[in-house]
């Protein structure tokens, strides 16, 4: 677990750069909706790993979809980061979390690159290229920043790509973060855990695996030449649950001799073994948002055993960076598994 100090520092230099922080709320996916539903496995889930939540039993299951940005303005039609928490509701009171996004690999490797990432991909005022600059950024390879949406002053943009200019690994990330749109719906969005994590099989056999949510309904985004709509993506999932389900499927790829283990910012061949672990099918928005939405923490560190974490040093850093964000609202208490409790 990294320092309790660096974790305070991790988040008061997220905390810093938000245009409107929110005290006593998520520094970042602040704006966000639970959702209840059931979890069950594939017949061959089992057979990859002896969590609990694989063995075939429906398990109940708590989502918490979100916006990435940080403040109390909501912007849904905006191109923006999505974020979706699970939690598995297990036996005797314990729970395994998932925690995804619609990044499928992250921009910096560890916590000295995000603490240089923080000062240099600050919030400036927006400078709208012409097209001839657009146009030359293109023949130098260089991702050309968006237009300004209207009534948006300020971009982290420009210092995303400077960053991403002097660090080759930040720029998979970056370049998606760029390109990623608005889902029409937070069930039409595939959310991926960019992390490595170690399953356990009966036999014994731990294997690498990165999981990820995939939509049923299949992904979705609005249209970017229409101007962006600020609140939809709530009323929309209320509206289409009360109809019928959404379902995701959770997809788990198994990392083969070479793969990156332990850096979130390189991908994996696509070409690697992907199984089928199970689906989820959400059935309602939960009536109380408070305890569903606000409250509950989840945390990537917190897992079933038969599930272990990587040494990714920036999954370590989140144990307690989302520790020190869950104290500063007064979420729900991180609960250790009892093999490895402290």
């Amino acid at each position: 677990m990294v320092d309790a100090s660096v974790s305070q520092r991790l988040v008061q230099a997220i905390i810093d750069n938000l245009p409107k922080p929110v005290p006593g709320q998520r520094p970042v996916h602040t704006l966000g909706i639970g959702v209840e539903g059931k979890f069950v496995a594939s017949d061959v889930a089992r057979t990859y790993c002896i969590a609990e939540h694989f063995n075939g039993t429906p398990v109940d299951a708590s989502v918490r979809f979100s916006n990435g940005l940080g403040g109390p303005d909501r912007h849904d039609g905006w191109s923006d980061v999505r974020g979706m928490a699970t939690r598995f509701h297990l036996s005797n009171g314990l729970a395994s979390d998932l925690i995804g996004t619609t990044l499928g690999e992250f921009f910096v490797r560890n916590v000295d690159d995000f603490f240089e990432f923080s000062k240099i991909a600050k919030l400036a005022p927006y400078k709208k290229e012409c097209w001839l600059q657009k146009i030359r950024d293109l023949l130098q390879l260089k991702f050309p920043p968006r237009n300004p949406y209207p009534g948006e002053t300020e971009s982290v943009d420009a210092g995303a790509l400077r960053y991403a200019d002097l660090h080759r690994f930040a720029q998979l990330g970056v370049f998606q973060v760029g390109l990623i749109g608005a889902p029409v719906s937070y069930v039409r969005a595939a959310y991926h855990a960019a992390h490595t994590f170690w399953v356990t099989a009966p036999d014994g056999v731990r294997r690498p695996v990165r999981f990820s949510w995939q939509p049923v309904a299949g992904v979705c985004n609005t249209d970017p030449k229409k101007a962006p709509r600020d609140d939809y993506l709530r009323e929309e999932l209320r509206e289409r649950l009360q109809r019928w389900p959404a379902r995701f499927m959770l997809m788990m790829m198994i990392g083969e001799a070479g793969d990156a283990l332990d850096d979130c910012t390189k991908p994996w061949p696509g070409t690697r073994t992907r199984i089928a672990m199970g689906t989820l099918t959400l059935t309602k928005v939960a009536d109380n948002q408070e305890e569903a939405g606000e409250r509950i923490s989840f945390n990537p560190n917190r897992l079933a055993p038969g599930i272990d974490p990587s040494e990714d040093p920036i999954l370590k850093a989140r144990l307690g960076a989302y520790e020190v964000s869950r104290e500063m609202r007064g979420g729900c208490p991180f609960k250790w598994r009892p093999d490895n409790a402290k």
